[in-house]
């Protein structure tokens, strides 16, 4: 798979995301963007079951090998679940790291029930002194509750391998009008601001331009935000869940190499009739086309 970072515009590639990462070079990318499933590989057994640590007496095998116990609904193994869900993270975050060049960024995507425990778990592998901020994605878009605050907004964790050597271009960033910008002259309010920690920006909505189809999608403007502010013209930018692709196009428009990865034929079909008016795409591990094509 190092081949698939060389002077290529971009791979997509069908497979394990830890087996990939491992195969890379050392501080070989610039930019990881990853956006990782909720518990990745047992949604819908966790979301039905709940399940006890038992190494001994365990019927079922999760991350890592380790045993658990099947146990009828109601009783509470929260912190199972997600010292699980951590135990599956935690292996890919240390390749993450290793791969990223000293000047390499991480933007980790996550929403407010995982974010607190992501972080700890970051911190632990990157160091505390590398965490550089934390980005609120915030929408406004579907279904509101009526008994808490309505959930709109995303976590992304921002970690950086060197702080003291990062890469970081403010100016390249897309900017924004001001809120007031008869407070801040003409010139000022021509020019626009750049974003602050906190961006608004519409999910990709249904029937939009950009919808491949693919759930999930994340908004091209987000993530060129991030590939314009975090990864040099020319450099690479990796996503390890990549789904529909999103880090990919935004790093080709920009003029940035991409590497993409997921281990969802789907996905990867999706991302195949996404790239392929481009040239110099390679595929790896499937025949685009060949099957799982989303509508």
């Amino acid at each position: 798979m190092a081949e698939a970072i060389g002077g290529r515009v971009g791979t997509v590639a069908l497979g394990d995301n830890l087996a990939i990462l491992a195969s890379l070079p050392d501080d070989c990318i610039d930019l990881v963007y990853v956006d990782p499933p909720f518990n990745t590989g047992r949604r819908q057994t966790l979301r039905r079951l709940r399940t006890v640590h038992d190494d001994t007496g365990g019927d079922r095998a999760g991350f890592q090998g380790k045993r658990y116990r099947t146990v009828q609904l109601g009783v509470q193994s929260y912190l199972d679940v997600h010292d699980d869900y951590l135990d599956f993270l935690e292996p890919r975050i240390v390749e993450i790291r290793r791969v990223l060049k000293p000047s390499g960024t991480l933007y980790f995507h996550i929403d407010a029930r995982e974010v607190h425990y992501c972080k700890v778990l970051i911190d632990a592998i990157f160091g505390r002194e590398c965490f550089l901020s934390e980005v609120i994605w915030a929408y406004d878009y579907g279904a509101r509750a009526t008994r808490k605050w309505p959930a709109k907004h995303d976590n992304i964790l921002v970690y950086v391998k060197d702080p003291g050597g990062y890469f970081f271009d403010a100016e390249a960033v897309e900017r924004i009008p001001y809120m007031a910008p008869g407070l801040v002259g003409p010139e000022k309010a021509a020019r626009g601001k750049l974003p602050t920690d906190t961006w608004w920006h519409t999910i990709v909505p249904p029937g939009g331009k950009e919808r491949t189809g693919y759930p999930n999608q994340k908004p091209l403007g987000i993530l060129r935000r991030i590939v314009q502010a975090s990864c040099p013209p020319g450099g690479i930018t990796a996503d390890f869940f990549a789904g529909s692709g999103t880090a990919g196009a935004a790093a080709a428009e920009l003029g940035r190499r991409f590497l993409l990865v997921d281990s969802n034929l789907e996905a990867c079909q999706v991302m195949a009739a996404r790239f392929a008016a481009m040239d110099g795409v390679t595929y790896e591990g499937f025949e685009p086309g060949a099957a799982g094509l989303l509508a």
